[in-house]
């Protein structure tokens, strides 16, 4: 079997991303301040406070300003904005933190100085990165064993997921095989050719894809195992696109559901629930006092926009089933749903536009505070949903009343990566990541969501 080619997996490159973004920054401030008449930041063992104050703050705004979007990573228009943002923060932070950083220059050019190397050694790295490391020499290059039902979708979920992932062949495993697969770019191979098949096309990783185990022939089996005992990677479909997405695939899970919800322990961890529901009472109360100031702002853009009640409230479901009523400021026209629920969708002509400003800044959902301090809702966990909707969708998608095992949320891992749920497809969406949550619950989880949720709000991407 020939060697397997050299490729990142997206853990790696996330890595490879934060290091070099911090190991060439101190680079080229290093050169700067043994180069230029700069003495502003210094890398020595008595400045190593500076230092790690710096990395700490490209590290936290990068991640604001999702600089580690791999999606986004990849292509130098979309990334470079995302740069300059970066860079711009982290200097404004570390300027006006003088206790933590040096103190600020009598000679204004050294901050022209600390800001442009930083903003140099960022882009030039970046450059770098998208001309050598996101390039077909790096791409990581699978072949499909299974069922031809789903390559599709498939191929589809792990191209939206990272582009360095590429599908090149499948082989099918039904016995009695109809017709050959005709989707761009895969090529179907006879499970004869898989060695020459992996050796041609320097395949790193098998993925099986099949609902049913009893459809791999014993020749594919044999082959199999003959490929993993040389130490070839194989691996399930379900775990890859988990890995993948970090999404829940419910809509590949069969009567071995429960192989594919190990809930994460945290959900039975006494610790991990009472600083849970510490920081749920502390942050609610900061976010009642933080409402009694912008209150007067919302009453007033309510006045001349929304024209109607400030407040409007809704029953929704809750952990365990349980209903409760949930409060905001309300964002559409007075009658919204005088013909019954409807979806709310992208561009709908029922809000208001000072309801859009709201929605987009996320501001509508700061009387939520109030049922968090009353233990309906948490400050993470799935948007609670209405029992209209909730009904509908149980009957549609597998596993949807699973959401309901922990108390919904303010904000979400499903809020946080998708937009619009104006659909029974979008709400097939949210629910994959809710169950991720679910799933995977943790403190970092927890601290991931709270920052993607900054960018959320600072991209106006609420909806």
């Amino acid at each position: 079997m020939s060697k397997k080619g050299i490729h990142f997996n997206i853990s790696e490159r996330k890595v490879l991303l934060r290091v070099f973004d911090i190991i060439s920054i101190l680079v080229v401030l290093y050169f700067v301040s043994n180069t230029f008449d700069f003495d502003y930041f210094t890398i020595n063992k008595e400045n190593w406070r500076w230092v790690f104050v710096l990395i700490l703050y490209i590290s936290l705004f990068g991640t604001i300003f999702e600089l580690y979007d791999l999606q986004k990573s990849s292509r130098l228009e979309k990334v470079l904005a995302n740069i300059i943002l970066t860079a711009s923060v982290t200097v404004l932070f570390y300027f006006l933190t003088p206790f933590f950083t040096p103190i600020l220059p009598d000679n204004r050019l050294q901050i022209l100085y600390f800001y442009f190397a930083i903003l140099f050694a960022l882009f030039v790295w970046r450059l770098a990165y998208i001309t050598f490391i996101v390039s077909p020499r790096f791409y990581k290059k699978v072949l499909i064993v299974g069922e031809t039902s789903n390559i599709q979708t498939i191929v589809e979920a792990f191209n939206g997921a990272d582009s360095n992932y590429k599908i090149v062949g499948f082989i099918n495993c039904e016995v009695q095989k109809i017709d050959k697969i005709k989707f761009n770019g895969i090529v179907e191979y006879s499970p004869k050719q898989i060695y020459q098949v992996i050796k041609d096309e320097s395949i790193s990783e098998i993925v099986i894809a099949s609902y049913n185990s009893e459809s791999i022939t014993p020749e594919i089996y044999k082959d199999l195992i003959t490929l993993l005992e040389g130490g070839f990677s194989i691996k399930e479909y379900a775990q890859v696109y988990e890995d993948m997405t970090y999404r829940v695939p419910v809509q590949f899970v069969g009567k071995d559901f429960y192989k594919y919800f190990p809930f994460s322990r945290s959900n039975q961890n006494k610790m991990y629930l009472f600083f849970h529901r510490f920081f749920d009472v502390l942050i609610s109360v900061t976010g009642i006092l933080f409402s009694v100031f912008i209150i007067p702002f919302v009453m007033l853009g309510n006045l001349i926009g929304n024209r109607g009640p400030l407040f409007y409230s809704q029953e929704r479901i809750g952990k365990n089933g349980n209903l409760f009523k949930i409060v905001k400021f309300r964002t559409m026209v007075k009658n919204a749903e005088k013909d019954g629920a409807v979806w709310a969708k992208k561009n709908d002509v029922r809000i208001t536009p000072f309801g859009k400003f709201l929605r987009n800044s996320r501001l509508d959902e700061v009387p939520q505070f109030l049922n968090i301090l009353k233990g309906d809702m948490s400050l993470i966990g799935p948007r609670p949903e209405r029992p209209y909707f909730v009904r509908e969708l149980s009957q549609t998608l597998p596993f949807y009343e699973t959401r309901h095992i922990i108390k919904p949320g303010l904000t979400g891992w499903a809020q946080v990566n998708t937009r619009y749920g104006s659909s029974i497809d979008d709400s097939l969406l949210k629910l994959q990541y809710d169950l991720y949550y679910i799933k995977h619950r943790s403190f970092f989880l927890d601290i991931n969501i709270l920052i993607k949720t900054i960018s959320t709000m600072i991209f106006f991407r609420g909806q």
